[in-house]
């Protein structure tokens, strides 16, 4: 069958000598890694034109090649198209092995392609100002033509600190989203992301689109190592700091959050289930970095399923399920991995496709799904709709016959201008494995580009948009010589089209905070650039007391101490006094004090940043600050690295965690109207608190005496 043909515009893709395993080029995670084991050299940028025709762009241009994998070759990844539709950008790593046994350094970079056109002649050219000497994939332009991309540059570049190491295995990640403008080399950290964030683009809203990893939990690499103090199999250990010198601990009890085991003492003696949370959920970032948080504020309730366990065992309020009747969604994202490979319609603005994945051993392939985000949507009434079979997320390495609607698995789908659907397909249906050698691999999955097909309510794999790319190739891996014979995987495909560049979202202060900063005689302009001058943030809560009503896993009913109270129900009260804020450090080791592997975990340290001046809280836990009588908080963080923080009773002992991460911009001045945001109403069925903040005063009154 001929390959099938498309709308009027061409696709972008990329070529990829296949791979598998853990931290490879198409994992879920760790994917960012440069060495030829997780990114085998060999593949292209290519375009496929309506007609049917392909170009080689990376060949034309003089990079890349058959046979030996050597200084010249090269893998690419992740093309992005410019809003005039003229010219992309993408990630490509150059060189390889020379020799056996050769160990060389090699990053991913970010290069600009022209000459799309066909007939024109290409044009690759490398963005300059990068951080080079460190891994920066996932480019694509801001609307005012800054370069943004994912890199795993440390969070301020110390070296000592690379690579951060994530929350789960400990293993490499990129640290957030970058902004840089190629012509002053002027480069911003957009978020601070502790486990790594994934594939993102500006969506018709202007607003950043990407998949996150949420997985704030203790380090489970720790608890291995305490569970076996004669023989540690991880040598976990503590730096005093995130200095290059700081001494070494040793292995010290973590701050934040709970343990994640029911048996372990801390839990038991305070009636409480142990903490775990892995997950892959969308979010959302205003391009100069503000403004982070899960997309319109979804969270697990309304997209992840209701079954979670509660905080305390001894609660009867407290429940394993959220109210499902509150929330309009009924397929959730799975609670071993989550939603990738985000792509808007562009038919449909606030539309968005993705895969739903597992976490390991499908290459990020499984069932295609769509679900409504615009920002207009509020939480409750967003929904996630199948667009593949059920069965496709699934797989079937237990033996079983698949069923009948199971069309295999996919991933990058890209729905496109003429209203056609074009994804990443396999007809495999079991988990992806090396069937062949070391050195002469032979992968399950044959990643193809196809079109989609309407198959009742659903779609399935119809025909290949290429007759195949094929390669015969041999590369230094780099102790064991690899030879490939055979077909390219065809990955990341995006449309060659001009868009509408979109406004960046205003983000203007609030009136509760507003009428605060005024009635105290504070200038917002001479606040924010004081802010801005000590690298810091200012962050504020209306009403803690108030969460959302969809909430059962946390305590709900609160309190502070003669002021104010919202329950939901009959049960019990919780008194809450402080809040106590936490900050992402790199002091988490591995390997022993005495020869430590590369790279640092962040651990949750309570919050010490000197330049963080909050007022001083001597009843409250190290850290905190009090809480108004109106249930507010306001207290100054540090910008550019990831914060969290819980609510604590007048002795200080936690009541209400935050479950994820979050990072603010110098300058920025971010308002929560209550602890877990309200979709509607919060438990008492009350709206969204609009009271004037009282410790935002307090603390602007303390401001104003700083020195």
């Amino acid at each position: 069958m001929p390959p099938a043909p498309t709308g009027a515009n061409p696709i972008l893709f990329v070529t990829q000598v296949p791979v598998s395993g853990f931290t490879s080029r198409s994992s879920t995670f760790g994917n960012h890694l440069s060495t030829v084991q997780s990114a085998p050299r060999g593949g292209d940028l290519m375009i496929r034109y309506p007609d049917g025709a392909l170009r080689n762009l990376t060949l034309e241009a003089g990079f890349g090649g058959s046979g030996f994998q050597g200084a010249n070759a090269i893998a690419v990844r992740e093309p992005s198209v410019h809003w005039s539709g003229n010219k992309a950008l993408f990630s490509m790593v150059v060189g390889s092995p020379t020799n056996q046994y050769e160990w060389k350094d090699f990053y991913w970079q970010i290069f600009e392609v022209t000459g799309l056109q066909k007939g024109a002649t290409v044009q690759i050219t490398k963005v300059p100002n990068q951080p080079a000497a460190f891994n920066n994939v996932s480019p694509f332009y801001a609307s005012d033509e800054r370069v943004l991309f994912t890199s795993d540059r440390p969070r301020s570049g110390e070296r000592h600190l690379y690579p951060q190491l994530d929350e789960y295995e400990s293993a490499p990640t990129v640290t957030g989203i970058w902004s840089l403008n190629p012509s002053s080399g002027d480069l911003r950290l957009l978020n601070h992301a502790v486990s790594g964030a994934f594939s993102p683009s500006v969506d018709s809203f202007g607003r950043i689109i990407f998949t996150r990893w949420d997985h704030l939990q203790q380090d489970q690499q720790a608890d291995a190592d305490r569970a076996s103090p004669g023989a540690p199999p991880n040598g976990s250990f503590l730096y005093a700091d995130e200095a290059q010198g700081a001494a070494r601990l040793g292995l010290q009890p973590e701050v934040f959050p709970e343990p994640r085991l029911d048996s372990n003492p801390e839990n038991v003696a305070n009636q409480s289930n142990g903490h775990t949370f892995n997950l892959f959920m969308p979010w959302q970032l205003n391009q100069d970095g503000t403004a982070e948080e899960t997309l319109n504020h979804v969270g697990r309730h309304e997209f992840a399923g209701t079954y979670l366990p509660p905080t305390f065992t001894n609660d009867p309020s407290l429940s394993y399920y959220s109210r499902e009747n509150l929330f309009a969604n009924r397929l959730h994202l799975r609670g071993d991995g989550g939603v990738f490979h985000l792509r808007e319609d562009p038919l449909r603005p606030g539309v968005y496709y993705g895969t739903r994945a597992r976490e390991f051993g499908t290459a990020s392939a499984n069932q295609l799904i769509r679900f409504t985000g615009a920002p207009s949507l509020d939480a409750e009434v967003m929904v996630i709709t199948a667009v593949t079979d059920p069965a496709t997320a699934g797989f079937t390495d237990d033996g079983a016959t698949p069923a009948a609607a199971h069309s295999g698995l996919y991933r990058n789908p890209l729905p496109m201008a003429d209203g056609s659907l074009v994804a990443v397909h396999t007809s495999e249906t079991r988990l992806d494995q090396n069937e062949g050698s070391r050195a002469s691999p032979r992968y399950r999955y044959q990643f193809r580009l196809k079109t989609l097909r309407a198959a009742g309510d659903v779609f399935t794999a119809d025909r290949t948009l290429t007759a195949g790319v094929r390669k015969a190739l041999w590369y230094w891996d780099p102790d064991v010589r690899v030879d490939f014979d055979g077909t390219l995987w065809e990955l990341d495909p995006v449309e060659v089209a001009p868009r509408a560049k979109p406004a960046p979202p205003a983000a203007p202060l609030e009136t509760p905070e507003r009428l605060v900063l005024q009635e105290e005689g504070v200038d917002e302009a001479q606040l924010r650039a004081w802010l801005t001058a000590n690298d810091l943030a200012l962050i504020v809560t209306r009403n803690n007391t108030s969460r959302d009503q969809g909430e059962r896993q946390q305590p709900f009913n609160l309190q502070v101490p003669g002021g104010t109270r919202t329950t939901g129900d009959a049960g019990k009260v919780y008194d809450v006094a402080h809040l106590q804020l936490f900050q992402a450090d790199q002091v988490r080791g591995y390997g022993g004090v005495a020869s430590p592997r590369a790279g640092r975990r962040p651990l949750a340290q309570v919050l010490h940043e000197p330049k963080a001046k909050n007022p001083a809280n001597g009843t409250g836990p190290a850290g905190s600050v009090k809480l108004g009588l109106d249930g507010s908080s306001a207290a100054f963080v540090p910008a550019r690295r990831a914060m969290t923080w819980q609510l604590t009773d007048s002795a200080g002992k936690a009541v209400v965690r935050e479950r994820n991460w979050i990072s603010f911009q110098p300058g920025e001045i971010r308002t929560c109207a209550s602890c877990h945001g309200l979709n509607t109403t919060n438990q008492a069925g009350q709206p969204t608190p609009t009271n004037k903040p009282e410790a935002l005063r307090v603390l602007l009154q303390h401001w104003k005496q700083l020195p």
